[in-house]
């Protein structure tokens, strides 16, 4: 059995194989010459101090040999087993079909967008001219929304399933073996569409199906039970087992739900803004230095603060990123953030959103569960009614926000359609930019440097999550009036993030075996 230690070491050691093996020998009382191997376990910084530490979990191996293992997936042949129709390629659908496959169950995925490969070519639309094709964007398409993002792979929801089990899935398909030890991992943006790749190419392998440019618009449903979908062509697909995975900027499949009478409720969720700061700025005041150095990565921050009785909190931050249009239709303003690999953007972009209240919706109580919908599409359409048809963002620096004056100039950005200097309290919500200009001195105060300027604070974050609720049995996993339906991951309310996302769909699809 190898001997299990834990040290703490600096960055620059960190680094160096040699000095990690020097001061596990010095702190085991062993010769070099016996460790045969170290593994680490678990990697995290701690930079609370000045003098930051690298904290490693090890396994020391001393007279024993190691044996790398490698990990092993039993997916099996599903060509003429039973099918399921799975309703989305994100990560909840992805891994969906994957459980399906491991427990003899044949996934027919519909995807409304288009591969991975193809739907770079609407990306680069949006950024470049503006074009925004509803069905293939940064949140529609092979992967969804977590394809283009900075694939971060940290969550809570740990009580739920095997964390583990899916990011060795991820390591099957591509990923580096990092993500197995880091305490905050992630993939980036540029080494994920390889890996959703290859997950579509072991669904096809095993004889499942994955459909692009197939666009459900209806559902088949015969004594409270469904029985299949149609799509846009007027194709009927029929499947005794349906998964619900859309993912939550799906709004026609929630108006679809709601005129169908199936129930689905309100959900409460955030908005707010993305801010930008130079990384040098997050860098210095998490890390106390003018210069970060090349053994520690770009610094990232979480901050939260009760403002007034509503929550203020980051959202997906983005060390070393760009901030993204993330709209779904013409006429919207969306912004997200993403980062690649290397996270070696010069800038640091977090959403900072606010809670929203249901006294905040009263003016939509007539659309129901849908007001939580209608409130996000209307400020999205303010914030584009700047530019019409236009991607280019709303946006002020930061003190000038807080302070209610015009932002005569902006500072660089990494959004790529542009921005437009723009009072923002025209277009947020009083509760909002009330709330947002509190929270961001609060901030400040946490983070000497991070009230500043400098930053630019851009419009608008509206998709923190999905703002409609699809009920489901706790037991069995079914919605709660129509049998063989399971409402599943972000866009029905039980995931938020790609991990939580991918973990529900292994849920659902054990739920259907059972």
């Amino acid at each position: 059995m190898p001997k299990k230690i834990s040290i703490q070491i600096s960055p620059e050691e960190a680094h160096s194989s040699e000095a990690i093996l020097s001061i596990v020998s010095k702190e085991l009382s062993v010769n070099k010459s016996n460790i045969n191997h170290i593994s680490i376990d678990r990697r995290s910084i701690d930079a609370r101090k000045k003098n930051i530490k690298v904290l490693l979990r090890l396994d020391v191996y001393i007279n024993e040999e190691y044996i790398n293992t490698e990990i092993i997936r039993n997916y099996q042949d599903v060509s003429n087993k039973d099918e399921v129709i799975i309703i989305g390629s994100g990560p909840a659908g992805l891994f969906a079909a994957l459980k399906l496959i491991e427990l003899g169950l044949k996934p027919i995925i519909l995807e409304r967008g288009k591969n991975v490969r193809d739907r770079r070519r609407d990306i680069a639309a949006i950024n470049k001219k503006h074009l925004v094709n509803n069905d293939s964007n940064y949140c529609f398409g092979e992967g969804g929304a977590g394809t283009y993002s900075d694939g971060k792979l940290y969550t809570r929801s740990k009580k739920r399933g095997s964390i583990l089990n899916v990011l060795e899935t991820l390591v099957f398909h591509g990923a580096k073996k990092d993500i197995l030890i880091d305490a905050h991992p992630h993939i980036g943006t540029n080494k994920l569409p390889k890996i959703i790749a290859n997950i579509r190419e072991t669904i096809l392998k095993c004889g499942g199906e994955v459909h692009f440019n197939t666009k459900v618009v209806d559902l088949i449903i015969k004594n409270n039970s469904i029985l299949g979908v149609t799509t846009q062509t007027g194709d009927k697909i029929i499947a005794k087992n349906t998964i619900l995975a859309t993912g939550h900027s799906a709004r026609d499949i929630f108006e679809l739900l709601h005129q169908r009478s199936i129930q689905i409720e309100y959900k409460p969720f955030a908005m707010g803004i993305r801010i930008e700061h130079p990384q040098t700025i997050i860098d210095k005041i998490q890390y106390s230095k003018n210069d970060r150095g090349p053994y520690l990565p770009p610094a990232s921050y979480r901050l939260v603060e009760q403002v007034n009785g509503r929550g203020v909190y980051s959202f997906c931050m983005c060390p070393g990123g760009f901030i993204v249009p993330a709209a779904t239709n013409a006429g919207e303003i969306v912004v997200n953030g993403m980062s690649p690999s290397k996270r070696n953007s010069e800038f640091a972009n977090s959403g900072i959103v606010v809670e929203v209240k249901e006294e905040d919706l009263s003016k939509y109580n007539m659309h129901g569960p849908l007001k939580g919908l209608m409130y996000q599409k209307d400020v999205e359409k303010l914030a584009c009614s700047l530019t019409p048809s236009l991607q280019v963002a709303p946006a002020q620096r930061m003190v000038d926000f807080v302070n209610k004056k015009a932002s005569l100039s902006l500072n660089k950005t990494s959004y790529q359609p542009g921005i437009l200097s723009t009072n923002m309290h025209d277009i947020l919500p009083k509760s909002i930019y009330q709330s947002l200009s509190e929270g961001f001195k609060m901030f400040g105060k946490k983070l000497n440097g991070y009230y500043t300027n400098q930053a630019n604070v851009v419009g608008i974050e509206s998709r923190t999550s999905s703002p409609v609720f699809i009920p489901r049995d706790k037991d069995t996993l079914q919605h709660l009036s129509i049998k063989n339906l399971f409402p599943c991951g972000e866009g029905a309310g039980y995931a938020g993030g790609i991990i939580s996302a991918a973990i529900d769909g292994e849920r659902c699809a054990k739920a259907i075996l059972q």
